[in-house]
């Protein structure tokens, strides 16, 4: 029985280092694509920062506080602070819910208007979306 369980413990091993080898196709590589974080779609111009100290920031707090994005386009809210906040629609759009910090949320504006928002958990962070 001992000498079963050496030669599976035996054959295993080999197959796991035979297959960690550093084998290397002579085929280059194809081009490396960049992508961005789970959860955040567009370019710079479509994403918010909460920055650290972002309660005591007052209309500030949002960066930037005015946003400007085509239609279609999905805006991500990124907490950099130390605490919890929210982007909440002031007209019932979207509500973030708490956004831990470090995380994201994002909301796509599909129709043009101005969109005011604001942190729930501090009343005097605010913020303007004016999609075109």
């Amino acid at each position: 029985m001992l000498s079963m369980r050496l030669a599976l413990v035996s054959t295993v091993l080999m197959f796991t280092i035979a297959c960690g080898s550093s084998y290397s196709s002579s085929t280059p590589a194809a081009p490396s694509q960049t992508t961005q974080p789970a959860g955040v779609t567009g370019d710079a111009s479509s994403l918010v920062t909460i920055p650290s100290g972002a309660s005591t920031l007052g209309n500030r707090a949002f960066a930037p506080d005015d946003l400007t994005v085509a239609a279609g386009t999905t805006v991500t809210w990124t907490n950099g602070d130390s605490v919890e906040h929210t982007s909440t629609s002031d007209a019932n759009g979207w509500n973030s819910g708490a956004v831990a910090p470090g995380g994201r949320f994002s909301f796509t504006f599909q129709t043009p208007g101005t969109f005011s928002y604001h942190c729930a958990i501090h009343s005097g962070m605010i913020g303007t979306v004016v999609v075109h």
